[in-house]
């Protein structure tokens, strides 16, 4: 071996050894951070998740144009969902597996989250999520979950108060089995009881095209009000199905459900009166009138609000740990949602903060991101509405 080539591979091979001896971390920070989106392109929340999925890359787009995240582009990869936990494992698997990604965000359907969570924690994927489910932050997912939706004790109290509020006594509540019923029908029922009412409850199954028995049995307790527990599709059904049976109390449903979609495709006779709850974005913020831009539409929905938040607070957090991994996020997110620092709503503001230097503390389109130790929002105010003369009409945020 002549003198030079000696020396080229004395030179090669100890420049591989440096390069290999290096950490797997350092070698793997480079080129795109890549996080993926899990939401209902099909299925009950079909009517959703094209939005949120939209919404988290034009706000990834408007990061990448800013510089990134130090300096490194964030690559989304969107998956469906469909709804259904199984389609939803499988997506999320994929993403976890081949993509490779650091966080998941935006699981809708609290079944779905609950499938997918402990292979994001298994693998130190982060999760974010819309879901409501009280059980989906009891599952021991170390940290790598938070949710931006306001947990379903919270909401069913809600529920029971705006149904004293309309006058109700004795309360049925009408719902598929999902991972939320039992909570639900028991805070609805702590608090109307406590009013000196009543309340009894339905499980029925979602996949049948007529509920005109359930219905039948339900009426004869003669209920003043039903809280409708389900999803768009069967929902439609049972509206259909009360107003057959001339039912004429009140109707109260979830805003993900008694939605643009079912008013207009049910006679405006049979959903007149409708009234619906759910949680409020932080209309008119700053941050509420950026997603509205991002998503093309004036008045955004609750779940795309609340991702744009989701990939903000995932993009600040990854910022400040300068890392790509759920662990970064895991360990840095509380840092950028509740740290005290400079009130900031985008993402993009608060990079060039945690860039000086210089602390940040994000309240965003969904209203303040503060998370309790388990990963629930500590916080949240709600929208009441109800269905007019074919429109869906504001009532109260409170």
């Amino acid at each position: 071996m002549s003198m030079i080539n000696r020396r080229f591979f004395l030179g090669s091979s100890l420049a591989l050894s440096g390069t290999l001896a290096m950490p797997a971390v350092l070698r793997a920070q480079s080129g795109p951070i890549r996080l993926g989106t899990l939401t209902p392109l099909t299925g009950s929340g079909g009517a959703y998740g094209p939005v949120m999925a939209s919404v988290v890359k034009r706000a990834a787009e408007e990061i990448n144009k800013a510089g990134g995240v130090n300096g490194r582009e964030l690559l989304i990869l969107s998956e469906d969902d469909q709804t259904n936990p199984e389609a939803g494992l499988r997506a999320a698997r994929k993403l976890i597996d081949v993509d490779k990604v650091a966080a998941i965000i935006g699981t809708w359907a609290s079944s779905v989250t609950t499938a997918v969570a402990p292979v994001a924690w298994e693998s130190g994927t982060f999760l974010t999520t819309v879901s409501g489910a009280d059980s989906i932050t009891l599952l021991p997912h170390r940290g790598f979950l938070v949710r931006t939706q306001p947990n379903t004790t919270l909401q069913g109290r809600k529920f029971g108060e705006f149904a004293l509020e309309s006058g109700a006594k004795n309360v049925t509540f009408l719902s598929p089995q999902t991972p939320f019923t039992d909570s639900q029908y028991a805070e609805i029922t702590k608090v109307v009881t406590a009013a000196g009412g009543k309340t009894t409850k339905l499980v029925y199954d979602d996949k049948k095209t007529t509920l005109r028995t359930e219905v039948d049995s339900v009426l004869r307790g003669k209920p003043d009000a039903i809280i409708m527990g389900g999803y768009a599709t069967d929902t439609a059904i049972l509206v259909r199905d009360l107003y057959r049976a001339s039912y004429r109390g009140k109707l109260i449903g979830f805003g993900y459900a008694v939605n643009k979609q079912l008013v207009e495709a049910l006679p405006p006779d049979v959903s007149e009166g409708i009234l619906t709850l759910s949680p409020s974005a932080a209309a008119g913020s700053n941050g509420y009138a950026h997603v509205a831009r991002l998503a093309g539409m004036e008045t955004p929905d609750t779940y795309s609000c609340q991702v744009y938040d989701q990939i903000s607070l995932v993009a600040m957090a990854l910022g400040l740990g300068r890392g790509d991994t759920g662990t970064v996020i895991r360990d840095n997110i509380r840092k950028v949602s509740q740290g005290g620092g400079e009130r900031v709503d985008t993402a993009v503001d608060g990079l060039k903060l945690i860039a000086a230097g210089r602390k940040v503390d994000y309240d965003g389109a969904s209203g303040p991101c503060d998370f309790t130790e388990t990963g629930d929002v500590t916080d949240a105010k709600f929208r009441y509405e109800q269905v007019r003369g074919g429109k869906i009409t504001l009532i109260k945020i409170a």
